[in-house]
């Protein structure tokens, strides 16, 4: 998993959900460009192996169970991380949960859990490791949004509503933290191949008809796939994004074109 390209060498990231589609191969880019990745889900089973994947390459990671909704298990986790593979330089928020439904058709349990995991689940996150970025005066934080919080998205109201939150959120803290040298930028795929849109697909009756429609509707002419994702995500990490944050960039083969 040797690369020309180390950019990230001596550098400790975490990637939540890093046992799924775009969480994975955000963590086996990392590992490919010199990172030590830690990979939290709360799959313990999924996380070890991509932590499998990126050892048996030759590079560093370690799985970690964790659950964000929970703030004991995010400070348990944390614990655990920054002993094993050091302080945490790079924070990649991509974990996430939908239910695909209109919004008349949900219950107060299901926001609850939406809410639990797509906006709460990222603010532990962000308060459990900020504090020694600011110490340490350093730090990337790349929040996995969605263009559906742009946009919209019909039968994901709450989850909108929750990626909106952690644009806002982002900003924020962005402009909260600049004096300590931290950058907090979003990623928003659009859709992707991932185990999340496979639910979309089917909740929406019609798989293949839903699949053909948005295809039609992406100027790139297909589906993204989570190896479409680590590029952008890499770049807000990396130095050559120093000078960037507050900023939302959308991944979705131009199916959002927002200014």
């Amino acid at each position: 998993m040797k690369t020309t390209m180390q950019r990230f060498s001596d550098k400790t990231v975490i990637v939540t959900g890093g046992g799924g589609g775009i969480g994975g191969a955000t963590c086996r880019r990392f590992a490919r460009e010199g990172a030590r990745v830690a990979v939290l889900d709360l799959n313990l089973d999924a996380a070890r192996q991509t932590a499998q994947d990126i050892t048996a390459a030759g590079a560093t990671a370690m799985p970690f169970k964790c659950d964000i909704a929970n703030r004991a298990d995010v400070d348990a986790a944390i614990d655990a991380v920054e002993s094993d593979l050091g302080a945490i330089d790079i924070l990649v928020n991509n974990a996430g949960w939908d239910v695909f439904r209109p919004f008349t058709d949900t219950s107060p349990q299901q926001w609850d859990k939406l809410i639990a995991i797509n906006l709460i689940g990222a603010l532990h996150m962000h308060h459990a490791v900020l504090p020694g970025m600011v110490e340490r005066k350093a730090g990337r934080i790349v929040n996995i949004a969605s263009d559906a919080a742009r946009v919209g998205s019909s039968g994901e109201a709450v989850y909108a509503a929750c990626k909106g939150g952690i644009v806002a959120f982002s900003k924020t803290i962005a402009r909260e933290h600049a004096r300590h040298g931290i950058t907090v930028n979003v990623v928003c795929p659009g859709p992707t191949d991932t185990a999340l849109f496979a639910d979309y697909k089917e909740g929406a009756g019609d798989p293949e008809k839903l699949v053909k429609a948005f295809t039609r509707s992406i100027p790139l002419g297909r589906i993204g796939q989570p190896q479409d994702l680590p590029g952008a995500i890499l770049f807000f990490a990396s130095d050559d994004a120093a000078y960037a944050t507050g900023q939302v960039l959308s991944i979705s083969g131009g199916l959002t074109m927002c200014g």
